[in-house]
């Protein structure tokens, strides 16, 4: 795997080129690796030790009325435990939301979503949670909103830069 300063020079998809192009603007550096579909996190191994960095899950949630909808970012090798999170953010009944709901929210498919999804939810109606333990990570590894790529950001470039300028804020929990 090789590691790349930027954006790609080939042409990509709208919704991956997007990413890079919001990225340079915003002036955030990144690492970039291109790679064979990840779909679990047994598939992030190679990103992570070419990164070094580890790729954090990113889980998109919602409530049984499908009324709430949450982008849950923890670290890969922690177990999720819906009733562990429910109690922190008072939502009860919490499950998995469905591809349609993601690419209509997030603009994007599963396995793809990331912290740079959160671009395409521009009503902001997806409420970002990080782990404690992400939130500690010097960089975060992350999809550009496709499976065939991961970047490595600075978290700080994300919390300070990218968030802001998508208007969304983290809501920091303990799984």
């Amino acid at each position: 795997m090789t590691v790349y300063e930027g954006a790609p020079k080939d042409k990509r998809e709208e919704r991956e080129a997007s990413c890079y192009e919001l990225l340079d603007k915003l002036g955030i550096k990144y690492q970039r690796v291109d790679h064979e579909p990840a779909y679990t996190m047994e598939d992030c191994k190679a990103v992570d030790d070419t990164l070094g960095v580890k790729m954090c899950k990113n889980l998109v949630l919602t409530n049984r009325q499908q009324t709430a909808f949450y982008l849950l970012l923890m670290p890969g090798d922690k177990p999720f435990k819906t009733k562990d999170l429910s109690e922190q953010i008072n939502s009860a009944r919490l499950s998995f939301a469905g591809a349609d709901k993601m690419e209509e929210l997030l603009g994007v498919v599963p396995g793809c979503a990331s912290v740079l999804s959160l671009k395409n939810d521009v009503d902001n109606l997806v409420t970002l949670l990080i782990d404690e333990d992400v939130l500690k990570q010097e960089y975060m590894c992350c999809h550009p909103c496709v499976n065939t790529s991961s970047l490595k950001i600075a978290m700080k470039d994300i919390r300070d830069v990218f968030l802001k300028h998508c208007k969304h804020s983290v809501t920091k929990v303990k799984l």
